[in-house]
């Protein structure tokens, strides 16, 4: 199960994952030694931020830089928790993060309340379909374990996340520095009655296999290897076995299959998530960017709404050309309407019908693509409902294909 831990830059992210760790004996042998001594060089009581801030520019700025994925297991459960950058400069990283995930958990501080890095994680988590939220109230221990500044708190959170349509399955004060209801409920917090962290971690559902939907496996590369011409990429759902007859979208080209190659193995059948190659028995010529479907097909067109997070400090504009990625297509592509644009901290509509979208603003709009892609509904099948958007090489903004808006034109 993939958790992304969110929040405003010095919450406590990076902290609450140390203790999760440390507390569940999860941590290499030397590795808490190692964090003992750098703390105390840096004159500092024992951080198990650093745990996972193992960068000496982390160390030094405090901030955690890069999306840092380890792997955790409670009694119930084997999770990957990925602890994603908070301040406003790493938002790619961010997004990278809590893409990957099917639950979160934002993290607030007692003290500092909710700040417009919570309510900008918070509507990314909303913008990529996230509904499984745990939402921990840090840093109890400095405001005295203080049950009304906890309360206040719940309360304000909980009117901003009911406007993104997330409700929260716990909400839970802590302390992770001290280790108060991390793993077990604490006894400096007697009127809180509910569930702890890893409590509550191992009540959410973990995600669903998507190899009963049906096949989609875009094609990354093709190789010729031993007088064979193998197709190769990652089944993004659905199943695949030996001549079983398959679709090339958006070509429309058809095939069977005449085997499925994988390193050192004999295999006949594969399914959602594996990573392996086919050969046709008819030889096709296919490319990158092809998606193998079964007969329900998915959607092709090329123009369609979706919603993006625009990330570059360089404003975009309507009609401006630039490169659409969605798993293993590429084209051009232009915006040619923004519908609407939001303020991503306070929710509030900035502009309709405008004509660019500024750094850190969330976008309605319409997308038109140079040629047609085969797309899904993300919250139907992830691979094919997610997409970003590239300016000169570089990353400027992420999108999705919620259910409410996939339409063609």
């Amino acid at each position: 199960m993939n958790i992304v831990i969110v929040g405003h830059v010095d919450h406590g992210k990076s902290t609450l994952i140390g203790r999760l760790l440390y507390d569940t004996n999860s941590i290499p042998e030397g590795i808490f030694e190692e964090v003992k001594k750098v703390s105390e060089e840096l004159g500092k009581e024992t951080e198990f931020a650093y745990l996972l801030d193992s960068l000496e520019e982390e160390r030094k700025l405090n901030i955690t830089i890069d999306t840092t994925q380890i792997f955790f297991k409670s009694p119930k459960k084997d999770y990957v928790i990925i602890d994603a950058p908070g301040h406003k400069e790493f938002l790619k990283n961010m997004i990278t993060g809590a893409s990957l995930a099917n639950a979160a958990i934002l993290i607030i501080d007692s003290n500092d309340g909710i700040q417009e890095q919570t309510k900008r994680h918070a509507y990314i988590l909303s913008m990529l379909g996230l509904r499984q939220v745990i939402v921990v109230v840090n840093k109890m221990d400095i405001t005295g374990y203080n049950s009304v500044k906890f309360n206040k708190i719940k309360e304000d959170i909980l009117k901003f996340l009911s406007k993104l349509n997330i409700r929260p399955k716990y909400i839970i004060p802590i302390s992770a520095i001290k280790g108060d209801n991390i793993i077990k409920k604490s006894k400096n917090m007697p009127w809180y009655n509910n569930l702890s962290v890893l409590e509550a971690l191992d009540n959410l559902n973990a995600k669903q296999t998507l190899s009963n939907q049906p096949l989609r496996f875009p094609v990354q590369d093709v190789y010729e290897i031993n007088n064979k011409r193998i197709l190769v990429g990652k089944i993004e759902s659905g199943r695949l076995k030996q001549h079983d007859e398959i679709i090339f979208l958006p070509s429309n080209k058809k095939s069977e299959i005449k085997s499925i190659e994988v390193w050192n193995k004999n295999k006949t059948h594969a399914e959602s998530g594996e990573c392996v190659g086919v050969t046709l028995k008819e030889p096709l010529c296919i490319e990158r960017g092809e998606v193998i479907c079964s007969e329900v097909s998915p959607r092709i067109t090329n123009k369609f709404e979706a919603n993006i997070f625009w990330m570059s400090k360089n404003p975009t504009k309507i009609n401006e050309k630039l490169i659409l990625k969605c798993a293993t297509q590429e084209v051009k592509y232009i915006i040619e309407k923004i519908k609407k644009k939001i303020n991503s901290s306070t929710l509030e509509g900035i502009d309709e019908d405008c004509d660019e979208l500024k750094e850190t603003e969330v976008g309605n709009v319409i997308i038109k693509t140079e040629k047609p892609i085969v797309i899904e509904n993300f919250n139907y099948i992830e691979g094919l409902g997610r997409f970003v958007l590239v300016k000169n090489d570089i990353i400027v903004s992420g999108g999705i294909i919620p259910n409410e808006v996939l339409r063609s034109y």
